[in-house]
Parts: C-alpha cells; structure tokens; sequence
C-alpha cells in the first residue's frame, strides 16, 4: 500500500466521520468507504500528463464525425428504396 493512498483514504475517513458528526463506533465502515472511493477514483483515472485521455477524446470524435458522414449516405439510401 502507497504512502499516497493510505494518505488519501485517511483523509477522506476522517471527512467522512466528520460529516456524520463525529459518531463513536464508525471509524471501519468509514475507513471501509474510502477505500472504496479510492479504488473507483483508480479505475477511472487519466495519466498524470492527460495524454490517454486526449486519445480517447479524438477517438470519440472521430467516431462521432464517421456517424454522422455515414448518416446521410444511410438516408439516401432509404430515399430511394421508398422511391421504389
């Protein structure tokens, strides 16, 4: 385990307690949580310089642009079996 997770998951219990006012008894469920947190911040973060997800955003778009060329090349296709 990093230095910077259990930092972080540390950090986050403790807000965690606080915002339920401070209860006895809860310090495992909250520790329980923020690792949770932690583990989905972990599976949807980008690389520290963004570049993967500069990737993924022209990918998008180029997927978005090849749906809509392809839209009206579809619409005319249906424009002519109706004219059929």
């Amino acid at each position: 385990m990093s230095h910077n997770k259990d930092a972080w998951v540390s950090q986050r219990a403790y807000s965690l307690w606080e915002s339920e006012g401070r209860p006895d008894g809860r310090g495992e469920s909250h520790w329980a949580q923020a690792l949770r947190e932690f583990e989905q911040l972990e599976l949807t973060k980008a690389s520290p310089d963004g570049n993967d997800l500069i990737e993924k955003l022209k990918a998008a778009g180029r997927l978005m642009r090849i749906c809509d060329e392809a839209a009206p090349a579809v619409e005319n296709d249906r424009q002519i079996k109706a004219a059929r």
